[in-house]
């Protein structure tokens, strides 16, 4: 039978002994200093921006190497041309950013085979610094061993940089390799310090005329420079 009296007796003493051990466990607890982080609460990580990728120095194959008439230089150039215009002379391997004033920045490049046999008016519709490469068909079709995608980089072909030219497969690009700078290997290739100054000098838009193997890019006075 239910005993009201025990039943509140014994309930009484163990509030008072939960009481007491309560009070010393928050008493050990602020003498002992704060407690540990849960070592299940990790921090999450730190993302950081990907370090951009260094153009070579002088030294690392740039335009020093070149010979002096394939160096980047200003010199007098007239031409109907409008300012900003870029103009590709296949047969003496030079690439002209008219400046207007009769002159222009001349850099040497190297011409592949498809394009001393291309000519024409095209204009610049994408740039890309470090472009990845994706060798077109006819490429694969030519040399099957060649990769499939590259991804961008110091080792890759097209270089620091590259301007694609219309819908055509033609691009102005850098070159890992500058010694091939005046020879036939490739597309319209400039060393990576002188493809990355024409990348800052042009936009999106700006005009390209590619001359004819016929047609030198001279000017009536025989001035270059």
């Amino acid at each position: 039978m239910f005993n009201p009296g025990i039943s509140g007796a014994n309930f009484r003493g163990t509030a008072v002994a939960l009481g007491a051990v309560v009070a010393l466990t928050f008493s050990h607890a602020a003498s002992a200093g704060p407690l540990p982080p849960s070592p299940f609460i990790v921090a999450p990580p730190v993302q950081t921006a990907p370090r951009p990728q260094s153009l070579p120095s002088q030294g690392q194959g740039g335009t020093s190497q070149l010979p002096a008439r394939l160096q980047r230089q200003l010199v007098n150039y007239a031409s109907r041309e409008a300012p900003g215009t870029i103009i590709i002379d296949t047969p003496n391997t030079y690439l002209y950013l008219v400046l207007g004033h009769g002159q222009a920045m001349r850099y040497g490049i190297g011409v592949g085979r498809d394009g001393f046999t291309w000519s024409g008016v095209q204009s610049i519709t994408r740039k890309s610094e470090w472009p990845d490469w994706i060798p077109p068909a006819e490429m694969i079709a030519r040399q099957p061993y060649l990769p499939r995608y590259m991804a961008g980089g110091p080792g890759n072909p097209l270089g620091a940089r590259a301007m694609y030219l219309g819908g055509t497969v033609y691009r102005i690009h850098g070159t890992n390799a500058p010694g091939t700078i005046g020879m036939s290997s490739g597309c319209i290739r400039l060393t990576n310090e002188d493809v990355a100054d024409l990348y800052s000098r042009v936009n999106v838009g700006t005009k390209v005329v590619v001359l004819p193997m016929g047609r030198r890019a001279d000017n009536s006075a025989g001035k270059r420079g």
